[in-house]
């Protein structure tokens, strides 16, 4: 037992002075997780880490426990970081994970995706539906997400599809299909509480953005517009496009509002919201695809959206409901 009271395990840790560190928060099996640490450990050795793992939360079948890795500085903290995710992935998955080599703040800013990360389906995809056009649609969108296609060129091949569509479709859509993820609502709420400017940013529209930003509660929101011409889409866009280069401008642009060692936290699921996961102080991939789950800081597999709320360290006493 450490002196917190937690389990902690390995050879002592050397002189932080002369290594870097990495701080990795895992929520996972809490049996699985004592265990495993044990059996991964002499893998670290052997890898050039020197760790230690504490009990920070006690969840039933569940736990939290925080992990401090010191090396040497030979290889980049981006290129350790790789190594230990993929450490912990292969050890201890499934699990709910954020590493940093700084600690863990309260974000000044959260900027998120909305569809499949704050809300639970495919905006377009439904929309589709209401054309008969949802296989052909979906298609596309899973391999846009994956990485395989040209954003914009996926996106406006699929806006095309839905020319003649009745611009009511939307708001049928909206009522009948577009649900919140779980705990998306208690996620901003709490932050917002803690002081945080939350920023709702979509390669979807603004159709679907502005009510989901509004029931979420959102300060902000960015997003591409449809055209609509005697109340049927046109099968265009209005506007410039966002994709995943807004997405990262628009995060820097509202740091630099915030000034000098504000932090902040993006969440994502594609690879559209690759660049701005990596410019993030905490970049977490919510159920996400390969690619941006790679990219990112931490990732939820197991837990609801909530569980940023443990990982930053937020106890569930100071937790607002949506």
């Amino acid at each position: 037992m450490s002196a917190s009271g937690g389990f902690a395990s390995g050879a002592p840790l050397v002189n932080a002075g002369e290594f870097s560190v990495l701080i990795a928060r895992l929520i996972a099996d809490k049996q699985k997780l004592q265990t495993q640490f044990t059996v991964a450990y002499p893998k670290l050795v052997e890898l050039g880490f020197a760790a230690s793992m504490i009990l920070e939360a006690d969840y039933r079948e569940r736990a939290m426990f925080e992990l401090t890795f010191h090396f040497d500085e030979e290889l980049s903290n981006q290129a350790n970081e790789h190594i230990l995710k993929g450490m912990l992935d292969e050890h201890f998955a499934p699990l709910d994970i954020l590493v940093s080599d700084s600690g863990f703040d309260i974000p000044r800013l959260f900027i998120s995706d909305m569809d499949s990360t704050m809300i639970g389906q495919e905006c377009i995809d439904e929309l589709a539906d209401f054309a008969g056009l949802k296989p052909q649609i979906a298609a596309i969108t899973e391999r846009a997400m994956q990485g395989e296609l040209d954003f914009e060129a996926a996106l406006r091949e699929r806006v095309g599809l839905l020319r003649g569509l009745s611009e009511g479709a939307i708001r049928e859509c909206l009522d009948s299909r577009i649900s919140p993820m779980a705990g998306a609502k208690t996620l901003v709420a709490t932050l917002k509480a803690k002081g945080c400017r939350t920023v709702l940013v979509t390669g979807g529209f603004h159709h679907f953005a502005d009510p989901v930003a509004e029931m979420l509660g959102f300060d902000h929101v960015v997003g591409n517009r449809l055209e609509i011409n005697d109340g049927s889409l046109t099968g265009g866009l209005v506007g410039p496009i966002t994709d995943s280069a807004v997405k990262k401008a628009t995060l820097l642009a509202e740091m630099a509002e915030l000034g000098d060692g504000a932090t902040s936290l993006a969440t994502g699921d594609g690879a559209n919201d690759i660049p701005m996961l990596e410019a993030a102080t905490y970049g977490m991939a919510y159920y996400a695809k390969p690619k941006a789950r790679a990219a990112a800081d931490g990732w939820i597999d197991r837990g609801d959206l909530t569980t940023i709320l443990q990982l930053l360290g937020i106890p569930q006493s100071e937790w607002v409901s949506g």
